[in-house]
């Protein structure tokens, strides 16, 4: 098994884990008095868009690898499944269907005549 394998989901998992540790720091600076922070709902909303603000250029800095790393194997799996001859398409059966039925429609009509 490659270490590329899994990279989209080595990538999300690390992306929520830096977010959470945002949630948890700025959770501990509200808890201190650093961040002005009003108790409820309100204030936990605004802790997590505070996080997802810090987190995200975080994220972009130090998840680059994993993030082409992810990018390289979505990239291949399309790539393999363009290779892949398709079966039919649902429109081809579709046309296939309605031939059929056409042919049938048109045997009952002659037997009618």
């Amino acid at each position: 098994m490659s270490s590329k394998s899994h990279a989209t989901l080595r990538y999300t998992s690390m992306r929520v884990s830096l977010f959470g540790a945002c949630f948890v720091v700025a959770l501990v600076l509200a808890h201190f008095g650093v961040l002005p922070v009003t108790a409820g709902i309100s204030g936990v909303f605004l802790l997590l868009i505070i996080s997802g603000l810090v987190s995200a250029p975080l994220s972009y800095v130090l998840l680059s690898r994993q993030r082409d790393a992810m990018s390289e194997q979505i990239t291949t799996g399309l790539e393999q499944r363009r290779a892949k001859p398709r079966p039919a398409g649902m429109k081809q059966r579709i046309a296939a269907q309605a031939a059929a039925e056409d042919a049938l429609d048109d045997a009952v009509r002659a037997d009618r005549a």
